[in-house]
């Protein structure tokens, strides 16, 4: 028998007795790279109903089913926070949803911007990594990465009651108590590119009611630091830790 402690996402309704399919390169890895066969366990999650222990029907090169057995823990939802960000060079940007991921953001929204230095992204490219860093991490949720939108349209249609926390390199050096500042969820953290926000844009971040400016200490970081940095903060100021 299998340790359990593989994890799979499975784009399926999950429940004791369901038989489900594996993808390809989801066979190909249980049965040829970690070598498990029928009878074998592993466990499995959708990101909407909990992870399930599942054990191996049916073993193949390209493909496989699985038979769901029971539930061993139930969704664990993220606080709602979204993390916008511009992005950056490919591998720095993988990194920042990885994060993200891990650290519990329910939604990740790629955002370009007057300097933002990558104009192109695929998101399907970045989904898969969402999910693998849920599959990693133990997490149960897989929060949804967005197509890149221009900032601008995206502050033109923000909702007042989302508490928008952007992170202002202009602002380096300058104490603040952030609990005194940020709410809890609904929330928003948004990144700038490594050229940081224009005038014209942080002009129009600061006239918006629901955008709270913040520093990110006395040094300037990188737009991944800073990202993984940022939830970190909001998550110790709003209690999420």
């Amino acid at each position: 028998m299998g340790d359990g402690k593989i994890r799979l996402f499975l784009d399926h309704d999950l429940g004791p007795g369901q038989t489900v399919p594996l993808s390809q390169d989801q066979a190909h890895y249980l049965f040829g790279v970690m070598r498990r066969g029928p009878g074998d366990e592993v466990l499995v999650f959708n990101g909407r109903d909990g992870e399930w222990r599942a054990s191996v029907v049916q073993a193949g090169k390209r493909a496989g089913t699985l038979g769901v057995l029971d539930q061993t823990r139930p969704l664990q939802m993220p606080p709602d926070l979204w993390l916008l960000f511009a992005p950056i060079k490919k591998a720095r940007t993988d990194f920042i949803v990885e994060k993200a991921t891990e650290l519990g953001a329910c939604r990740i929204q790629p955002v370009s911007t007057r300097f933002t230095n990558s104009e192109r992204i695929r998101r399907d490219r970045l989904q898969a990594h969402a999910v693998e860093a849920a599959e990693q991490c133990g997490g149960t949720y897989v929060p949804d990465v967005a197509e890149l939108a221009p900032l601008e349209r995206l502050l033109a249609d923000w909702s007042a009651d989302r508490q928008l926390v952007f992170c202002d390199e202009a602002r380096v050096g300058a104490a603040s108590d952030l609990r005194g500042v940020l709410r809890g969820a609904p929330a928003a953290i948004l990144i700038g590119p490594e050229g940081g926000f224009s005038e014209e844009e942080r002009a129009r971040l600061l006239t918006m009611k629901a955008a709270t400016p913040i520093s990110l200490g006395p040094r300037i970081l990188r737009a991944d630091t800073a990202a993984t940095a940022a939830i970190a903060l909001w998550q110790a100021a709003v209690g999420d830790w």
